[in-house]
């Protein structure tokens, strides 16, 4: 990955070290804009010991899109909601024959077009007339074939940062072992790569996907996949040393991150049969990846998330949001919110997301990580360890079997914890390894 590339994948991920489910973002009526980004409050510090992210959050993550957007104008623009897109890139999933005929008709191009094996889907992505600019296209599409599914290209970003500064120490947890059985067990992830050569990877079977060049490891999957199958003298994860099959949904691009390679490592994952999935990446409401996600948890996938840092207050983040989706909050070293952390009806579980390490990429030791991002490793891999072949019925025994072991903190607001707390004993104090300098 090249210099340039890391710094933009931080700002992606973390802009200043360290970084709800009602309504889903529709188009307005033509004519009709749409409201910016909105903005979670400024929050302040709950406790003098408190060791916070930045305290506006959601200017954090807006910084990140208007960053990316400026490295990449070629590539990126922004939609009216002020979110990350594909430049001149229309997303379609034709009702019919006949709706994608009336489309071309209508000016509409085919620029790609691929079927997700795995998933009984396809994906168009297409330009639009040139007489309409990219938000009168949707709607246009939209008004063309109300029974299809037409949006944005969006992209969706990392949900924590990596090589924060190391908090205060706070008291850790006796780490618990490990759920893993003695049979081989796998777990998905959708991410940026993973470097394999990280000393906590090195005994990890890794199947990796999405990128034809080769390898590109970057900080944030290597984080995530360390939480989720690392090993090591002093290092916790969910499930060590299991089979990991790693879709790079980046690839070192200007477009990493978008709707199209998260579907594509999506439906390459559906085709393996591998029941739990991780995507620690977060971005707004789109109609064809829900749609998508949707066609995967029908199949018994359990789709984990992060349900994002842009504070309890804002808006609702996806795909952590949408109907089945497993949304993953996170608390720090005392099992505390993290205040930065969403809440609403997505939290199904908290887990483990500050005051800890995980591997850094291209290094030999770890970073302390803060963010949602990395509690969403926790509750896949403990998901994953009772839980290895999809079906509908088998993944609500697997969330009942996981809620009935969660803690209830009473301290915390309902709509901050879900089902409870998870996972506590797998969280690795930064005092407990080698953090890289």
């Amino acid at each position: 990955m090249s210099f340039r590339t890391c710094r933009i994948l931080a700002l992606a991920t973390a802009l200043t070290s360290a970084v709800g489910a009602q309504a889903q973002l529709r188009l307005p009526p033509l004519g009709s804009t749409l409201s910016p980004i909105a903005r979670a409050p400024v929050l302040q510090r709950l406790d003098p010991e408190a060791v916070l992210a930045p305290v506006d959050l959601a200017t954090s993550r807006l910084d990140a899109v208007r960053a990316l957007a400026r490295a990449h104008r070629r590539e990126l623009a922004r939609d009216p909601a002020g979110e990350l897109i594909v430049r001149a890139e229309v997303l379609a999933q034709p009702s019919s024959p006949a709706a994608r005929d009336a489309l071309l008709a209508a000016g509409f191009g085919v620029l790609r077009e691929e079927t997700l094996e795995g998933l009984a889907d396809a994906l168009i992505v297409m330009s639009a007339p040139r007489d309409l600019d990219l938000a009168d296209a949707v709607a246009r599409a939209r008004a063309i074939d109300p029974a299809g599914a037409y949006d944005f290209h969006h992209l969706y970003l990392g949900s924590g940062g990596v090589g924060a500064p190391a908090p205060a120490a706070a008291p850790s947890v006796a780490a618990a072992p490990s759920l893993a059985s003695a049979g081989p067990l796998q777990v998905g992830l959708i991410d940026s790569g993973v470097d394999e050569a990280h000393p906590s990877l090195r005994h990890a079977d890794i199947r990796r996907h999405g990128c034809g060049d080769g390898a590109h490891p970057a900080p944030h999957g290597t984080a995530v996949a360390s939480l989720l199958v690392g090993s090591g003298e002093h290092f916790h994860s969910a499930v060590p040393r299991a089979v990991l099959y790693a879709g790079d949904a980046y690839c070192d691009a200007a477009t990493g991150g978008s709707v199209e390679a998260i579907a594509r490592e999506l439906a390459w994952l559906a085709r393996l049969h591998v029941a739990v999935v991780n995507i620690s990446l977060v971005g707004p409401a789109n109609q064809i990846l829900q749609r998508i996600i949707e066609h995967a948890i029908a199949q018994g996938v359990l789709v984990v998330a992060a349900v994002g840092n842009d504070g309890p207050a804002a808006p609702p983040l996806y795909p952590a949001s949408w109907p089945g989706v497993v949304g993953v909050g996170a608390v720090d070293g005392k099992s505390r919110l993290l205040p930065e952390g969403a809440r609403g009806p997505q939290v199904m579980f908290v887990a483990p997301g500050a005051d800890m390490a995980a591997a850094a990429s291209g290094t030999r030791a770890f970073a302390p990580v803060r963010g949602t991002s990395f509690a969403a490793p926790f509750v896949a891999g403990l998901l994953a360890a009772n839980y290895q072949a999809p079906s509908p019925e088998g993944a609500r025994a697997a969330l009942a079997r996981l809620a009935a072991g969660a803690r209830d903190l009473p301290q915390a607001p309902r709509e901050g914890i879900g089902r409870g707390l998870v996972g506590e004993g797998l969280r690795t104090p930064p005092d407990d390894v080698a953090l890289a300098r």
